[in-house]
């Protein structure tokens, strides 16, 4: 299944993005249901309030083998040169001319050449991973449509949450990337108010995360640092753990991995401590910017990194969305939730659409049966 990459906007209350979205026009690619790439019937009935959860739609059963899941990286999987050989595929052209609209850069440029000073930064990385990710979708529906055809649900680590819903139908590819770039910009903001990082963390058996997070906030407060954060940010698969907090926090659990049963530490290429309470300034702009797109019910499951389940209704979508922001992203929990199945029963097709490689590697850790079937669509594919 694949919704349409919608590239027209409705009207909103703030000027900037009603002239903004003004300048794009419709991208449609396969929709659910279709075989022709025409769009399905308007939607009859009227639309319910946010807060009602519309009523489960019976779907036929299909033997899970038989269909498949996309998973969407986030921030920190992006890399100089994301998107070669992409500009061939069905519509990629056309999202990187209205990225280009509405971030007021040239997206596609800063993917390909760089500088890679550049694209890390935290308001150029987000737009240009989700970006890169539906551009790699693109590819695989070129290349294997079928397996968009018998997808049944998709997943986002942090920012490709936002690619996973534009994948699903329940938002237009303008006003996701237009959300995702307030989204960028709010972080980045919140990133400069106090020197924070994140920490990639793997633990022995024996480790406690939660213990070590509090000798880490003791140690910050005997440097003087009035309520001090250190908080596990990322579940990514067992013993398997981003840290996030204050800079002095994160440098006393390198200096004293061992000590803590900590057996690799690896500060990321980060500007904050991303969904630790230290981003609270960056939840009121995305609440704004979210009351003014349309959301609509996914037309697969799409699962929340903030507990794993999936999303019911738009009111849901919004307010997790926003709460995303300073909760930890519960991917190992996601990845149970998405694979959990009875003994004999198959598995879905696993695709990761986007930069890097680094969702096949969480997969493999946490159900080695399912990554059996996971495949990784290369985002920088060769010039005919």
């Amino acid at each position: 299944m694949l919704a349409s990459l919608s590239l027209s906007v409705r009207a909103a209350s703030r000027g900037e993005l009603r002239s903004l979205v003004s300048q794009c026009r419709r991208l449609s690619t396969r929709q659910p249901g279709s075989r022709d790439g025409t769009q399905p019937p308007a939607e009859t009935t009227a639309p319910l309030p946010d807060d009602e959860p519309a009523p489960e739609e019976r779907r036929p059963r299909t033997d899970p083998g038989d269909s498949s899941v996309l998973l969407f990286p986030g921030q920190g999987s992006q890399f100089v040169g994301m998107g070669r050989g992409l500009l061939k595929y069905r519509n990629v052209k056309e999202m990187f001319s209205v990225a280009q609209k509405i971030l007021g850069y040239d997206l596609l440029s800063l993917c390909l050449d760089g500088p890679a000073s550049e694209l890390v930064k935290t308001v150029h990385c987000q737009p240009a991973v989700f970006v890169t990710s539906l551009a790699a979708v693109e590819r695989l529906n070129h290349e294997n449509p079928k397996a968009i055809e018998t997808c049944v649900a998709a997943a986002g680590f942090s920012v490709g949450e936002f690619a996973a819903l534009v994948f699903s139908g329940a938002m237009d590819f303008a006003e996701a990337l237009y959300a995702v770039k307030v989204r960028a910009e709010a972080m980045q903001k919140a990133s400069e108010l106090i020197p924070s990082g994140m920490l990639s963390v793997i633990g022995r058996p024996q480790a406690q995360y939660k213990y070590a997070c509090l000798q880490a906030e003791e140690h910050c407060r005997s440097l003087g640092i009035q309520e001090p954060v250190c908080t596990v940010a990322n579940y990514l698969f067992p013993d398997g753990r981003v840290i996030a907090g204050h800079q002095q926090a994160l440098d006393f659990l390198q200096q004293n991995s061992r000590h803590l049963q900590l057996v690799r530490t690896k500060p990321l290429l980060v500007s904050g401590a991303f969904h630790t309470e230290l981003m609270e300034s960056a939840t009121e702009p995305l609440r704004e910017v979210l009351r003014q797109v349309e959301v609509r019910r996914p037309e697969i499951s799409v699962y929340s990194n903030v507990d794993g389940k999936r999303y019911m209704y738009e009111g849901h979508m919004r307010r997790q969305l926003v709460k995303q922001l300073v909760s930890p992203v519960k991917w190992e929990q996601t990845l149970h939730e998405i694979y959990e199945r009875s003994q004999g029963q198959s598995f879905p097709r696993t695709y990761e659409v986007g930069p890097g490689k680094q969702l096949g590697a969480t997969l493999h850790k946490c159900n080695r049966k399912a990554y059996k079937t996971y495949t990784h669509v290369d985002v920088t594919a060769d010039e005919d």
